[in-house]
């Protein structure tokens, strides 16, 4: 049986569609988060602003341990300060 034309066009749309379907459905690399430096990090307050009080701020196991920060690299300390501060609601 001889194939037709549009039949070996779909057939090849179908084949270049799964070859290309892992990568449209990978997931977006994550952004690497900034430096220290780059956000102005400091281990105290400033103006009555702490790491503990900012929604990005990710606790230590307890509340005077170093925790993380959802956009800062590295030990966070609950009493430090960055320009990202955003105030919990």
């Amino acid at each position: 049986m001889k194939a037709s034309r549009r039949i070996m066009l779909k057939n090849a749309a179908l084949v270049a569609g799964l070859a290309a379907a892992p990568w449209a459905l990978r997931p977006a690399a994550a952004q690497a988060k900034a430096a220290k430096a780059a956000m102005q990090y400091q281990e105290q307050p400033k103006n009555g602003q702490a790491c503990a009080t900012c929604s990005l701020f990710i606790p230590g196991p307890t509340p005077d341990a170093k925790g993380a920060c959802q956009v800062v690299e590295g030990d966070i300390s609950p009493n430090g300060w960055c320009t990202a501060y955003v105030k919990k609601a």
